[in-house]
């Protein structure tokens, strides 16, 4: 227990916290997990009223394929499920959505005539980038008193635990 009696510790001036039987984990990785915690919730919350500004019945999952989609053009099903993490038939289904809504089409590979490749339309497209400019320019008001430095710092540290996490 520490001074405070809260049953927490130090280990070489780190601060340590009691889990299973003989194993401690260290101050700076549960303050990891809380702020990581807190904002995932916040940007869950963020892609759904994003999604319904691109489109009132668009499902806030579906808006990380409209990311993707704009970023990588064309994509196969496969490629997309596997990218978002989620299954065959779940894609089918939100890319049906989408489509359905008149964001995204279909049209035949040419390199394999069995498979489709996904893409937004014009109108998906414009919807999406109007969007996201409104998100940019939050950011940019939310961290104006951030050194343009420390910005590019948390983008390379999300993208190397983003990386780390695809592994």
């Amino acid at each position: 227990m520490d001074e405070d009696g809260n049953g927490a510790g130090s280990l070489g001036g780190r601060r340590v916290e009691p889990t299973a039987p003989g194993r401690e984990v260290e101050g700076e990785f549960l303050a990891l997990e809380r702020e990581l915690t807190v904002f995932l919730r916040r940007a869950r919350a963020n892609s759904g009223e994003m999604a319904r500004e691109v489109h009132p019945d668009l499902e806030s999952s579906a808006y990380g394929l409209l990311v993707r989609l704009d970023e990588c053009g064309r994509q196969r099903a496969t490629e997309l499920a596997a990218y978002i993490g989620v299954g065959k038939a779940t894609m089918s289904r939100q890319l049906r959505a989408l489509e359905d809504l008149g964001l995204v089409a279909r049209e035949p590979d040419p390199a394999d005539g069995r498979a489709w490749l996904v893409h937004l339309t014009d109108e998906g497209r414009a919807r999406f980038r109007t969007v996201r400019e409104a998100r940019r320019a939050r950011y940019v008001r939310e961290l104006a008193a951030w050194d343009r430095v420390e910005v590019a710092e948390l983008a390379r540290l999300l993208r190397q635990l983003n990386a780390g996490m695809e592994k």
